[in-house]
């Protein structure tokens, strides 16, 4: 391709650039960094991290971290807070236990229990830790 500017003529050159492959799949939850958040997403869990200036991307899921709520238990909230993840529910809680698994199970399965004693924080019970690698669902089930 040949441009003419003023008396001078530029050649460009057509550079070969290619996706050899490519994937869309999806994720979701939210991230937040400063002022900036973003809630559910595509991504491409393959593409490693892209960064320029101030900004990067890791390619992968986000982890989902959530409550699941049992009809008639006390309301069980979930928080993170830096690289922690704070489970709590209002007392009274007389025989609730909090269980945790990282999958949700397809059939009727036992989750594993998180054994009390729970932090006590003003009005509520609290568990806390370390916020984990993927997915994790949490509830409260009275055996």
């Amino acid at each position: 391709m040949l441009f003419i500017r003023g008396h001078v003529a530029i050649a460009l050159l057509a550079a070969d650039y290619s996706i050899d492959w490519q994937t869309i799949d999806g994720g979701g939850g939210t991230s937040t960094g400063g002022v900036y958040s973003v809630s559910g997403t595509i991504g491409q869990p393959d593409a490693g991290k892209l960064s320029g200036g101030n900004y990067s991307v890791s390619g992968g899921f986000w982890g989902v971290i959530a409550a699941v709520q049992t009809p008639g238990a006390p309301l069980l909230s979930v928080a993170r807070s830096n690289s922690a993840v704070i489970v709590s529910w209002p007392l009274p809680a007389e025989g609730w236990v909090l269980e945790a698994t990282n999958a949700l199970p397809q059939v009727a399965a036992p989750w594993p229990q998180i054994p009390p004693p729970y932090q006590t924080n003003g009005a509520n019970l609290q568990f806390t830790e370390p916020a984990p690698v993927g997915s994790k669902f949490y509830r409260l089930h009275k055996p």
